[in-house]
C-alpha cells in the first residue's frame, strides 16, 4: 500500500505538468478560414451610350441631377417623412447602443455595494469552534466579541476586470463599430432606394399623363370618323357593318382612358405612401415628351461605383465585421485573465461599522480560467462565426457583381432605347399622315372603313408605344444614377470608435 507522503510527492511531481498540459490544450484553437479567390472586376465599363471616364454622374447631388422643381419637392417630402427610412435611422441607434455595451466590456465594472446578511454556525463546525474559542481569548474585548448567530454587513465597492490579453474584447468592439458603419450605409441604401423610386413613379406619373392624353386626342379622333361613317350610312354610300367597326374602336379607347385614369390614380397613391402621407393629388411639372434629357452621361470607373455604392460598402464593412468575430470567437479557447477587487467597510456588529480604521476592508483577487472540458459551446460559436465570414464574403462579391451588372444594362439601354425613341418619332410622324390621308381617300371613295379604321389604330399605338419609351428612358437614367451609387447625403452625425 503506498504512504501518504508518497502520494503527496507523486502529486507535487506530476500537478505542474498535468496543469500545463491542459492550459496547453485548452489554448488550441482552429486554424483561420480562408476566403477563396474572388474573380477579377473589369476596368472600364462595357458602353455604347455614355463616358467612362473617372467622373461620374453619381457624384451629384440628387438635387442637381432632377431638374424638375416638382420632383425635389417630392422626394425632400419622401426623405423627412418615409417610414422605412426612419425604421434605418432607429436601427443606427441599435448598433450604436451595441458598440457602447462592447466598449463597456474593456472596461472595469464597479458596483456600489451594501449588504446585510445573518449566519448561524454550527458547534461542531470549524467557524462555530473557532468562533468560540476567540471569544474565550483575554485579548479579545466586548464589541469584538463574535456573536451566534453572526451578523455581516458590508459597506463599499466591489469590482469585476477582465483583462483583454489575447485581443477577444477588442475584437468584438471592432466587430460592433463595423456594424454601426454598415448600419449608416444601410440608411444610405434606404435613401438612395427612396429617391430612385419616387423619381421612377413621377416619371411614371407623367408618362400615364401623356398616355391619357394620347387618347382623349383619338378619342375625339374616332368620334368625328364615326359621325361621318354615319352619314354616310344614311347616304347610303356605308353600312352598319362600318359603323359597328367604328364604334367598336371608339369604345376600346375609351375602356383604355378608364384603365389608364385608375393607374393614375394607384401611381399618385403610391407615391403618397412613400411620402409618409394619405393620397391626394401630386403636382406634376412638364410633360414628359418635354423632359430634357441629359445628352451624354458619365459613368466613371467601376472602382468609382465601389466608392459610392451604399451596399457594397455595407456588405465590405459586415464582412470585416464577421471577421473580427472569428478573431474573437477563437480568442475565446484562451485563458482569460479577470481581477475582483473590493473595498469598503466591514462588520458584524452595525455600531462599529463606521469605525475607521478598524472595520476597513479590501481584497484583490485574481483568476486565470481557461475551458478544459467540454469546449462544444466555443467550437459551435466559431463555426458558426466562420460561417458567418463566408456567407459576409458571398454577399460581397454578390454587390460588387449586381452593381456591374445593373451599371452595364443600364448604360447600353440609354444608347439603345435612344434609338428606339427616334424611331418610333419617325412610326409617329408615318401613321399620323397616313390618317390624314385614309380619311381623305375613304371621303372620295378611294379607301375602305377598314383602312380607316387600321390607321387610326396604328398611330394610337405607336403614340402610347412612344411615350412608354421615352418613360423608359428616364427610368434607365435613374436606375443607372442609382446604380452608380447616386442619392444619398453623408451623415452629420459623427460615428467614434
Amino acid at each position: 500500500m503506498t504512504s501518504l507522503p508518497s502520494i503527496r510527492s507523486i502529486t507535487s511531481r506530476f500537478l505542474p505538468a498535468l496543469t500545463g498540459l491542459a492550459l496547453a490544450t485548452s489554448c488550441r484553437v482552429a486554424e483561420p478560414t480562408q476566403q477563396p479567390a474572388a474573380t477579377a472586376m473589369p476596368g472600364r465599363f462595357p458602353t455604347t451610350a455614355a463616358t467612362t471616364d473617372s467622373a461620374s454622374v453619381a457624384m451629384l447631388p440628387w438635387r442637381e441631377f432632377f431638374g424638375d422643381k416638382n420632383l425635389v419637392g417630392l422626394i425632400d417630402t419622401a426623405l423627412q417623412a418615409n417610414p422605412d427610412l426612419r425604421t434605418a435611422i432607429q436601427r443606427i441607434e441599435i448598433a450604436r447602443a451595441n458598440l457602447q455595451v462592447q466598449r463597456g466590456a474593456l472596461l472595469p465594472t464597479v458596483n456600489g455595494v451594501a449588504s446585510a446578511g445573518v449566519e448561524k454556525f454550527g458547534d461542531y463546525t470549524l467557524n462555530g469552534i473557532g468562533n468560540y474559542d476567540t471569544n474565550l481569548s483575554p485579548n479579545i474585548e466586548g464589541r469584538q466579541r463574535i456573536p451566534n448567530p453572526t451578523p455581516d454587513f458590508f459597506l463599499g465597492l466591489r469590482s469585476s476586470w477582465e483583462l483583454d490579453l489575447w485581443g477577444k474584447l477588442r475584437q468584438r468592439r471592432q466587430a460592433a463599430f463595423l456594424r454601426l458603419l454598415a448600419t449608416e450605409k444601410g440608411r444610405h441604401l434606404v435613401e438612395t432606394s427612396l429617391v430612385a423610386e419616387v423619381a421612377r413613379l413621377y416619371f411614371n406619373l407623367l408618362g400615364l399623363d401623356n398616355e391619357l392624353g394620347v387618347l382623349k386626342k383619338n378619342q375625339l379622333l374616332q368620334e368625328r370618323a364615326l359621325e361621318i361613317v354615319k352619314i354616310q350610312k344614311r347616304a347610303g354610300r356605308a353600312n352598319e357593318l362600318a359603323v359597328q367597326q367604328f364604334t367598336a374602336q371608339l369604345l376600346r379607347t375609351r375602356s383604355l382612358e378608364a384603365e389608364t385614369q385608375q393607374r393614375i390614380v394607384a401611381s399618385e397613391n403610391e407615391l403618397n405612401r412613400l411620402l409618409g402621407r394619405y393620397p391626394q393629388r401630386i403636382a406634376r411639372g412638364l410633360p414628359i415628351l418635354q423632359q430634357p434629357l441629359p445628352a451624354q452621361v458619365q459613368a466613371g470607373l467601376p472602382a468609382t461605383m465601389l466608392l459610392r455604392r451604399p451596399d457594397v460598402q455595407q456588405a465590405e464593412l459586415e464582412m470585416v465585421a464577421a471577421r473580427a468575430d472569428v478573431a474573437a470567437a477563437r480568442a475565446a479557447f484562451l485563458p482569460s485573465l479577470t481581477l475582483t477587487p473590493f473595498v469598503g467597510v466591514n462588520a458584524y456588529r452595525a455600531s462599529v461599522l463606521f469605525n475607521s480604521p478598524g472595520s476597513l476592508a479590501y481584497g484583490l483577487l485574481a483568476g486565470l480560467s481557461a475551458p478544459l472540458i467540454n469546449r462544444n459551446g466555443l467550437k459551435a460559436d466559431y463555426r458558426r462565426s466562420a460561417a458567418e465570414q463566408q456567407i459576409a464574403y458571398n454577399d460581397y462579391q454578390k454587390a460588387v457583381q449586381t452593381g456591374f451588372e445593373e451599371v452595364t444594362t443600364n448604360l447600353r439601354g440609354l444608347g439603345n432605347y435612344q434609338r428606339v425613341f427616334e424611331l418610333q418619332q419617325q412610326e409617329v410622324e408615318a401613321l399620323n399622315q397616313a390618317v390624314s390621308i385614309s380619311d381623305d381617300l375613304y371621303k372620295a371613295n378611294y379607301a375602305t372603313y377598314l383602312e380607316v379604321v387600321t390607321a387610326q389604330r396604328n398611330v394610337l399605338d405607336a403614340e402610347l408605344n412612344l411615350t412608354n419609351t421615352r418613360r423608359q428612358q428616364f427610368l434607365l437614367l435613374i436606375d443607372l444614377y442609382r446604380a452608380l451609387g447616386g442619392g444619398w447625403t453623408a451623415s452629420t452625425v459623427p460615428v467614434t470608435k
